[in-house]
């Protein structure tokens, strides 16, 4: 089932509640210029309100890139006073991944550069082609990784995400796998088989569990430990008062 039909962004609604959200004509890098990151975000905002939507993928077109970054030949043009709208429109969309209800997946076939990792790392899970390039080149063409670069540290730790930043190099698959950056790497003929996989996995649980757990993800990362755990006994009780966990227990009950 077709939801949204935007000029760069086409998304879908299997009868699973698996949602695709897929940015296109934006060349075979898949650049994130200003339409492109307007149409996102209008998808973004349309797809966070649809209570049907159980798991969101998130890709680009083709297989050479997931996003090999920002708009070079529109960033040339920008000065002082208009640099910031551009980087805020990005700052939208990464920011709609990493708040949107329910669980993200990034596709990421290829190369994975810049404002395109910003955008992945705001996803949940990033399953990876094993040609997959990830890397965050802005100092190479005079600016600093702004906005969702601020995750890496917590991702891969500061000496890692200091490496990547400062030098503006690249590393692979195996490299990214092994710093944590990406959750799964398979081969290329295996990308969709693995992604549809583990969405249907999390589709397959409860939807306002999955949700829930989410929202909390978000909120322990303002919190301090002692709050985090806290909140989450009355989380723990709220759960019952949508009856998933009597429906789950019980068939899980069955079943062993």
């Amino acid at each position: 089932m077709s939801l949204i039909d935007l000029h760069h962004a086409h998304a879908t609604l299997e009868d699973h509640g698996v949602a695709t959200l897929t940015f296109r004509n934006a060349g075979s890098l898949n650049i994130l210029s200003s339409p492109v990151l307007t149409d996102l975000a209008q998808a973004f905002d349309a797809l966070s309100k649809d209570e049907r939507i159980r798991v969101l993928v998130l890709r680009g077109s083709g297989d050479k890139a997931f996003v090999a970054g920002a708009d070079i030949k529109e960033m040339r043009g920008l000065n002082a006073d208009n640099a910031a709208a551009f980087i805020t429109r990005l700052r939208t969309v990464c920011e709609a991944a990493r708040q949107f209800p329910t669980p993200v997946i990034a596709r990421l076939p290829g190369w994975t550069l810049g404002g395109g990792l910003e955008l992945a790392c705001a996803c949940d899970i990033r399953i990876a082609s094993n040609r997959v390039q990830c890397g965050m080149p802005e100092v190479k063409v005079g600016i600093p990784s702004v906005i969702h670069a601020a995750l890496l540290p917590r991702l891969i730790g500061a000496a890692r995400a200091q490496w990547l930043l400062l030098t503006g190099d690249n590393i692979d698959a195996a490299q990214s796998l092994q710093w944590g950056l990406l959750d799964h790497v398979v081969a290329p003929d295996r990308l969709d088989e693995e992604v549809e996989r583990l969405a249907k996995q999390l589709a397959g649980y409860g939807p306002q569990a999955l949700r829930q757990q989410k929202r909390m993800l978000r909120a322990w990362e303002k919190q301090s430990i002692d709050a985090a755990i806290d909140e989450s006994v009355q989380e723990f009780a709220n759960a019952f008062k949508t009856g998933e966990p009597q429906t789950y227990m019980a068939s899980f009950g069955a079943k062993h």
